[in-house]
């Protein structure tokens, strides 16, 4: 925990003082972020560093593998498609886009087989993405496998987007787009993934 606390106190020193109208203003007129991001929670992807965004511009949800699961409105938990429902309906985003990304453990297990220490919740949730494996172990190339998976994996996301009715429609009607995204966590090169079709540079 000192090293958590030592970096509050390096925030109220340094960033803080930078940052305290736009803080001051969120607080008294409420969010407006132009952007949801689905990324994942592996700790060397960060959506907002790799944005360049400020407070307040990004709407984010973490999870393994930066999955969305389909439509499913029920009695259970889901807590990536409650943070869809209220960037959608609440704040109404303009954007959506899904992140996947290099070397993610996620899309390893799903393709390799999960490690025992993971099958209560990972397991399942990373079931989502079957389709991923498939195409990742279709490749000729193994050492492709893994890259294939993970674009594979944005495009379901994708997909299970428009299974939502009040994306569906928001999306036919202009007030949304989504996109698909993977960064490269050696290179810091972005891509972008479309639904269907070749992944193309960012810039």
């Amino acid at each position: 925990m000192d090293e958590l606390v030592a970096g509050y106190r390096r925030f109220r020193q340094e960033t803080w003082p930078q940052q305290r109208a736009r803080f001051e203003e969120l607080a008294a007129r409420g969010q407006r972020p132009h952007t949801m991001v689905v990324a994942c929670s592996d700790s060397r992807v960060d959506p907002q560093m790799i944005f360049s965004a400020g407070p307040g511009e990004l709407f984010v949800v973490r999870n393994v593998a930066n999955l969305v699961p389909p439509y499913m409105p029920d009695a259970l938990f889901h807590g990536t498609s409650a943070a869809v429902e209220f960037a959608v309906r609440v704040l109404q985003v303009k954007r959506i886009v899904v992140m996947g990304h290099a070397l993610c453990g996620g899309i390893r297990a799903l393709i390799e087989g999960t490690p025992p220490e993971a099958r209560d919740f990972v397991q399942g949730w990373i079931s989502i993405a079957q389709r991923a494996r498939e195409v990742a172990l279709r490749c000729d190339v193994p050492e492709d496998r893994q890259e294939a998976g993970e674009h594979e994996a944005v495009r379901i996301s994708l997909a299970n987007l428009m299974t939502f009715p009040w994306v569906a429609e928001a999306v036919a009607a202009g007030r949304l787009t989504l996109h698909g995204a993977h960064f490269g966590v050696a290179t810091g090169r972005l891509v972008l993934v479309p639904a269907e079709g070749p992944a193309s540079a960012a810039g």
